[in-house]
């Protein structure tokens, strides 16, 4: 998997450009559906990355971009979830997790907020 560019809102990935957040599990591609996080909206000032949503647990390591400036809020049970499963977590702005994504792409899964 190569990922080609990053600017806040869009992402290139193996030369097709997504304009939303993304997940990346097992190699595939697909939007994150943040509907399970945005009750909390209002509580974060942002929707948080939530338990509730589709976390691809299923890897050695979960690298969350957390979006331009790092502003993605991770909430706890995130982290908790991540501790009890034994998946090492990397929060790291978006910029910097795809570096991370292109150097240990090996049983690793991703979740990049690519905005804020």
């Amino acid at each position: 998997m190569r990922l080609d560019r990053y600017s806040f809102g869009s992402i290139r990935i193996d030369g097709v450009t997504y304009e939303h957040d993304v997940v990346i599990a097992a190699g595939s591609i697909s939007k994150r559906r943040k509907k399970p996080s945005k009750p909390l909206r209002d509580a974060f000032g942002h929707t948080p990355l939530s338990a509730g949503e589709e976390i691809p647990w299923n890897c050695a390591r979960l690298v969350i971009g957390s979006g331009a400036s790092g502003s993605l809020p991770v909430m706890d049970e995130v982290r908790e979830e991540a501790a009890r499963r034994g998946v090492e977590l990397v929060i790291l702005p978006t910029g910097e997790a795809m570096r991370v994504l292109e150097g240990h792409p090996e049983e690793t899964n991703a979740i990049l907020h690519l905005t804020c």
